[in-house]
């Protein structure tokens, strides 16, 4: 079994709270948040600090706080 760079290095995490529900919003916005993880309003998740997840929480920062 091969370890990556990445896997060798400690990640930066980024802590996550969904605040606002996403009935009525996109479709699109939706799937945002449950491919984020989130499975409930006022969860908290850790998540990898990485340009992806940034983007998809910038995509619903209206619906999420971001707890550095």
């Amino acid at each position: 079994m091969l370890i990556t760079q990445t896997e060798t290095r400690m990640e930066k995490k980024m802590t996550v709270k969904w605040k606002k529900s996403a009935i009525g919003r996109i479709e699109g916005q939706k799937k945002i948040i449950r491919a984020l993880g989130f499975r409930r309003l006022n969860q908290t998740l850790i998540l990898p600090d990485r340009p992806e997840i940034r983007g998809m929480v910038n995509r619903v920062i209206h619906l999420v706080e971001v707890i550095e």
